[in-house]
């Protein structure tokens, strides 16, 4: 860590623009816990896919979330999901995962019981979170807000090498896909509790023709030199 008083940075952006990837190269060199939100929505979403819940369905989702235990735990520098006991960590990362837990996103209950785990864990730790509603709502006061983009069509790029590589394409074409990233931003900007915006505060950081190495050392720079003033 940088100094001794707690450190705490939200990273916000849309789906693909590269949040979870840069908040753990931070974690690994500040030396601080990174906590990936959007697992946690994963895990909610992959319980609905699994109880064939219709994801726009409130009183259900909101009966489902209240009987569900969703848990973070760390190991060896990862992070592992547990779902009702289960680790989930490995079947949260398809395409069908993903719109769920966008979906779902959008049930106030659902983010409520988030927010409140995700601000009991940074209660207690210094943290780096990622997510949509990090510096809004998670992390209001946060040391350190960033906002992270690109456009939809290298977002879409991004995503389809990403699941190529895992063998989940499942027959998706890169125009579904960008299709489908483009309402799913579309759905997380217009939901009615803790939309996806960019926080007054926060640093906007578009990584559309910029790698990861170029844009860790931009914010990296940005955290240095506002600690040492």
């Amino acid at each position: 860590m940088m100094c001794n008083k707690p450190l705490t940075i939200a990273i916000d952006g849309p789906a693909g623009a590269g949040k979870s990837t840069i908040a753990k190269a931070l974690s690994s060199k500040l030396g601080i816990m990174h906590l990936d939100t959007g697992s946690m929505y994963r895990a909610a979403g992959l319980k609905a896919v699994r109880l064939g819940i219709d994801r726009f369905d409130t009183e259900r989702i909101t009966r489902m979330i209240a009987q569900t235990d969703i848990d973070v735990r760390f190991s060896g520098g990862e992070q592992f999901v547990y779902l009702d006991g289960e680790n989930v960590t490995g079947l949260i990362r398809t395409q069908e995962i993903s719109k769920a837990a966008s979906d779902i996103g959008t049930n106030k209950s659902v983010r409520v019981k988030m927010v409140e785990l995700q601000q009991a864990i940074a209660a207690r730790n210094s943290v780096i979170m990622d997510g949509r509603d990090i510096g809004t709502d998670v992390l209001p006061n946060a040391s350190f807000k960033f906002y992270v983009t690109a456009s939809a069509a290298v977002r879409a790029q991004r995503r389809y090498a990403d699941l190529q590589r895992a063998g989940n394409l499942a027959g998706m074409t890169l125009a579904q896909l960008e299709a489908e990233i483009i309402e799913r931003d579309r759905v997380d900007m217009s939901r009615e509790h803790s939309p996806l915006v960019c926080a007054s505060d926060a640093i906007l950081v578009d990584t559309s023709l910029v790698g990861v190495e170029e844009t860790l050392e931009y914010i990296l720079g940005f955290i240095k030199g506002k600690a040492g003033k």
